[in-house]
């Protein structure tokens, strides 16, 4: 396992560094029944949030490793590895059970990262957390929600009855560009908030040293960004949760994107995309946005008809 330790190195550019120290240990190897057909073979376009799905391989260093309706994404290296979501808290044992059958241990788990502060996506980490010993990465707008368990009074859902998720410490608090760096990984931080007061997206750079030219993919796990709300919330009545969704929307559509990946696989056709072999033009960010932005378009344009 790794040995995890706890300074780190705030520079000008914000980087946050975990040092480790790599112990000697036995390679363990990948189990049966994983891989992107096994996952095809399972999971549906639309699918529960907590059916197990079998992990597979993205590209690289990067692996799939959530459930068949919810993303946790693992993102490996030498010296530990950075997780991002957790699903559902039922889910954590599969996600956790899913790094194990791709041959990685969990205990060398250094970050955990979020997407948005529901509990469909970090309601999983309390567990992730007591079995790993990693450390939670969140904004500071989420920090209150993961700590105390319940959704902020000014999220668009906090009258929705969402279900009180087990509080976890915030170890790490980062801001909007922040590198969150462990060994060879860097993954940034992008403050993509709208569905949630206090949403991320990552960005990073992930290469399969095993292919002919060492291709390198860039990678956007880009957060849900849907405008739903509880049945009494209208974005018409918050124009600053308006404007900084309309920020989120070009924040998004100028990430490198060669892979975007969702908290819902089925926002970005993960399977649809998996079957057809889809590599990517660079598009699937700023396509993903422009789609957001007609969704949060209407929705205004709803809300408009129905004052008058």
């Amino acid at each position: 396992m790794y040995v995890k330790s706890l300074p780190l190195c705030l520079l000008a550019a914000s980087c946050l560094a975990l040092p480790t120290q790599a112990e000697e240990t036995a390679t363990l190897q990948p189990a049966e029944g994983v891989g992107k057909n096994a996952f095809l073979q399972s999971c549906e376009t639309w699918d529960e949030w907590d059916k197990t799905a079998p992990p597979f391989q993205i590209h690289g260093n990067t692996y799939y490793v959530g459930t068949c309706g919810i993303s946790a994404i693992l993102v490996t290296g030498d010296d530990g590895h950075i997780l991002l979501d957790s699903g559902v808290e039922g889910a954590a044992p599969s996600v956790l059970e899913n790094i194990r059958k791709l041959g990685f241990d969990p205990t060398d788990i250094g970050y955990i990262l979020m997407s948005h502060e529901h509990f469909d996506h970090v309601a999983g980490h309390a567990a992730a957390v007591e079995t790993t010993g990693a450390r939670v990465v969140a904004s500071a707008r989420a920090k209150p929600v993961l700590e105390s368990g319940i959704v902020a009074s000014d999220d668009p859902q906090a009258q929705s009855n969402h279900p009180a998720m087990a509080p976890v410490k915030v170890d790490l608090v980062v801001s909007h560009g922040d590198p969150v760096t462990l060994g060879g990984i860097t993954i940034t931080a992008h403050a993509t908030p709208g569905h949630t007061p206090g949403a991320f997206s990552w960005s990073w750079t992930s290469c399969d040293a095993s292919a002919a030219d060492q291709s390198c993919r860039d990678f956007a796990y880009v957060d849900s960004l849907s405008p739903v709300s509880a049945d009494s919330y209208r974005f018409t009545d918050h124009p600053q949760t308006v404007a900084a969704f309309r920020q989120s929307i070009e924040t998004v559509a100028a990430l490198p994107c060669d892979k975007i990946l969702t908290p819902h696989p089925s926002s970005s056709n993960m399977i649809k995309r998996l079957r057809s072999g889809e590599v990517g033009d660079g598009n699937q960010c700023k396509n993903y946005a422009r789609a957001i932005e007609r969704r949060l378009d209407a929705r205004l344009e709803r809300e408009a008809g129905n004052a008058e």
